[in-house]
């Protein structure tokens, strides 16, 4: 439950090429199939949120309000991003396991 690990294991699927980072190449990671958890900044704009809303809840992926996009970038070695996906079962339940209290997941039905 440390928010400072969580967003280590950010950095570790990027560096383990078990990350997307970016709209576009979450979406495509969601339709895929590969996706196992996405990541939406707190801070992402009401219009993004219901998009990858939408994707994600059509698709049966785990969506988590967790981070700002400066702080999600900055786990990645980017600039900011709004929405990122973990890849790999492994670290996507790690990442699960470390979040804070607050954050706002919507589970798969």
């Amino acid at each position: 439950m440390s928010e400072r690990k969580a967003f280590s294991l950010l950095g570790l699927a990027q560096k383990a090429r078990a990350a997307a980072a970016g709209n576009f190449a979450v979406e495509q990671a969601v339709r895929a199939g590969t996706a196992k958890i996405v990541i939406v900044a707190s801070d992402a704009s009401p219009n993004a949120l219901r998009d990858i809303s939408r994707i994600t809840h059509y698709y049966n992926v785990p969506l988590v309000r967790f981070g700002t996009k400066e702080t999600l970038g900055h786990a990645l070695g980017r600039q900011d991003r709004v929405t990122v996906a973990i890849l790999a079962d492994g670290l996507a339940e790690a990442f699960r396991k470390e979040l804070p209290e607050d954050a706002s997941v919507t589970e798969v039905i």
